[in-house]
């Protein structure tokens, strides 16, 4: 366990055993659209974007003509798990991925997801693998089967990781995480997918990490190599950690530092994205969303700070 590790391990739990966060009766639908109305959104929660159309910018991305100058397409979404919409309020400091990315002129905009807009009944789990499912496979449950967690997607609807690999629109893909429900149990949602390009030697590796700080220095990794992955998939946890053991809520201090965890290391992501040698003449699409919101101390369910999410992108 790294030092860094040990220390957000103690912010962690030190509040949870001296009694400071409790639960948050505040966290009503009211309160929450007033602060998702503060945060400088460029859309509202009645024309928010379907979560699936994440998947459809990245492919558009990669099959749009370079621009001039250009010579290579690149692409990272940098996936934090569990944060809801008004979390963005958090987004603050020199070491803030997200406002780092706002500063700099990336359009900021509400996503839901759960298959239908809210207040519609969800059609599919405000959870994990359904979320990033449907961002990487750009079609809801209906069509994925993956309703929620603990099921293996089958091959009829392939990830971008590698549809676009086994097109040879690009050449490698990466998928970083520390969540083993992705590709690494039993019942893991990519399971089959992972075999697939394994049986067919397709440059596409699945990167199971220790944790969020291990998962962030894979990526760094990777992108000081010369020739990095053409496409990274990375999620960092912090959020739902926190969410889970002490409650989703902006007013939850445990929950910032939840946050915080996840922007300082897409601070460290992005920057590492700047100081490649030839980070001039690539045409990098960069990504920031959430596969979910949460409630109380879970997700899975219909209400709007479930079903709200958002995208950071500076295409």
């Amino acid at each position: 366990m790294t030092l860094f590790t040990k220390i957000i391990t103690a912010i962690l739990i030190i509040p949870s055993l001296l009694g400071i966060y409790t639960g948050d009766k505040k966290d009503t639908e009211e309160a929450y659209r007033e602060t998702i109305a503060s945060i400088a959104y460029e859309n509202t929660q009645e024309t928010a974007m379907a979560q699936i159309e994440i998947h459809d910018i990245i492919e558009e991305h990669f099959s749009s003509p370079l621009a001039e100058g250009k010579t290579e397409k690149k692409a990272i979404v940098i996936g934090y798990d569990g944060c809801r919409a008004d979390a963005l309020t958090l987004a603050q400091g020199k070491d803030s991925g997200i406002r780092k990315m706002l500063d700099n002129g990336a359009s900021l905009n509400l996503v839901y997801c759960g298959g239908v807009n809210y207040p519609e009944i969800n059609t599919q789990d405000t959870s994990t693998a359904p979320g990033w499912c449907s961002i990487l496979t750009g079609e809801w449950a209906d069509k994925t089967g993956i309703t929620g967690n603990g099921i293996t997607k089958s091959m009829e609807y392939k990830t971008l990781l590698t549809s676009l690999t086994e097109e040879k629109v690009i050449d490698s893909a990466s998928f970083v995480t520390s969540w083993n429900g992705h590709f690494s149990t039993d019942n893991a949602t990519y399971n089959l997918e992972k075999a697939y390009c394994e049986e067919n030697s397709l440059d596409v590796s699945f990167n199971l990490c220790i944790s969020d700080t291990n998962s962030a220095n894979t990526v760094i990794k990777n992108l000081q190599e010369d020739d990095c992955s053409d496409f990274i998939f990375a999620i960092y946890e912090g959020t739902d950690h926190a969410g889970h053991a002490f409650g989703f809520s902006t007013n939850n201090p445990i929950y910032q530092v939840g946050f915080r965890i996840n922007d300082v290391l897409a601070y460290r992501t992005l920057n590492a994205i700047e100081e490649r040698d030839t980070y001039s003449t690539e045409d990098w699409l960069i990504i920031i969303t959430s596969d979910h919101g949460g409630f109380g101390t879970g997700h899975g369910d219909e209400s709007i700070q479930e079903r709200m999410t958002f995208i950071v992108t500076n295409k």
